[in-house]
């Protein structure tokens, strides 16, 4: 087309006046046209000069980068965020070329996972300037982690029959022997203050690994839900009663931001108090000088969201990745399976989990539960009847 448009540049001087007009219609249109498929594109394209100033933005870009405009001077002044600003300006004033490099952005609040891949832009095998590719991986990225902790809790479960046997049956023993040792050494008045130290720590360690132990294979069996209709607003209200003293001993203020409007859900209280308490022992624990926890809940038409947000010690980028993994725990006396228990049981209620923290500024994890959709009341249709026959 572009050919077409220079051949009839060289013959302008034979060109009538009408004809310039439909040369200058048509090029409109093709213009029109270009700029109708690059604003239809689900991905963000930029088009710099020779000198990096913004000369093309399609809709998808302005979208995903905070852009103040889209035209004028060097791309990395018009973005407002100072992290994303320096990096294009990093890498377009070296010439590098970058493939799906990930870069986080907040957009209206929204922290949102980018990928970016910048290339020259070459005509006549000269570089007139950088093509910028920018897509959003968030959903992405998401479906992998969920993948990924489906796939832990899948590997675990080979495992659940096996632990059962070789590790919960011998702990029995263990415990049964040491109350029959001790009840020897009192029985034949050789038992000390000493060897009853030594055999309370060993009863300790049992009941120690007893527990982690009977979280794991909670961890891996099916569950068995006995799913109600139900307020997540009244579970929340009870369950804060019952740990509230805990935590202003722990110098833990709690406050509770429940929306009244939200819509009732299918759950498990047992199993649903179980997953919260399991957050909540996490948020006293990153704030072990003392803090605020805020449990909060909103509503859609569609689903139920719970905030828990706590002013703890928070999560280093690289942990974040792998607290839902069976067994990996910060803490010294941690078991590893807490997180996994609570995500297994938020998923059991076809619900999910998301995780926002950083280091030094507490954490705030979502929960989304569906709304229970009602089987809608149908009207019955009755056929009409002449002569007590069905016309």
């Amino acid at each position: 087309m572009s050919g077409f448009y220079r051949r009839a540049l060289s013959k302008k001087d034979k060109l009538t006046a009408e004809q310039c007009r439909e040369l200058l219609a048509g090029a409109c249109a093709d213009i029109t046209r270009l700029e109708t498929v690059l604003d239809s594109l689900p991905f963000g394209i930029l088009v710099c000069d020779e000198k990096h100033c913004l000369i093309q933005a399609n809709k998808s870009a302005l979208r995903l980068l905070p852009v103040s405009s889209p035209e004028g001077g060097p791309l990395w002044d018009l973005i407002s965020d100072d992290h994303t600003s320096g990096f294009f300006s990093g890498i377009l004033q070296s010439g590098l070329k970058i493939v799906e490099h990930e870069i986080d952005v907040n957009m209206q609040g929204h922290n949102r996972l980018l990928s970016i891949s910048v290339h020259p832009l070459v005509e006549k095998r000269r570089i007139t300037g950088s093509l910028i590719y920018i897509e959003d991986i968030t959903e992405k990225r998401g479906r992998e982690v969920r993948l990924r902790r489906a796939e832990n809790l899948a590997s675990l479960t080979t495992l659940a029959a096996s632990v059962a046997h070789e590790i919960k049956n011998p702990l029995g023993a263990i415990s049964i022997h040491l109350q029959l040792m001790q009840k020897t050494l009192q029985k034949n008045n050789i038992a000390d203050d000493t060897t009853g130290k030594y055999i309370n720590i060993l009863n300790e360690e049992v009941d120690r690994l007893n527990r982690i132990v009977v979280d794991f294979l909670f961890a891996v069996r099916p569950m068995s839900l006995e799913l109600r209709e139900g307020n997540i607003n009244d579970l929340i209200t009870d369950m804060a009663d019952f740990i509230r003293a805990e935590l202003e001993q722990s110098g833990i203020r709690l406050f509770l931001e429940l929306d009244e409007t939200i819509q009732g859900t299918l759950i498990d209280e047992r199993f649903m108090k179980q997953a919260l308490l399991n957050l909540i022992k996490n948020a006293q624990a990153a704030m072990n000088g003392g803090g605020l926890l805020t449990i909060a809940t909103m509503g859609s038409d569609s689903e139920v969201l719970i905030k828990i947000c706590d002013t703890g010690v928070g999560i280093s980028e690289e942990n974040l990745k792998k607290i839902f993994e069976p067994y990996f725990t910060t803490r010294d006396n941690g078991t590893g399976l807490g997180l996994t228990i609570m995500y297994k049981i938020i998923r059991e209620h076809q619900g999910d989990v998301s995780v926002d923290s950083q280091e030094g500024e507490g954490t705030d994890i979502e929960i989304s539960l569906p709304v229970y959709q009602k089987k809608p009341n149908l009207i019955t249709y009755k056929k009409p009847v002449e002569n007590g026959v069905e016309k």
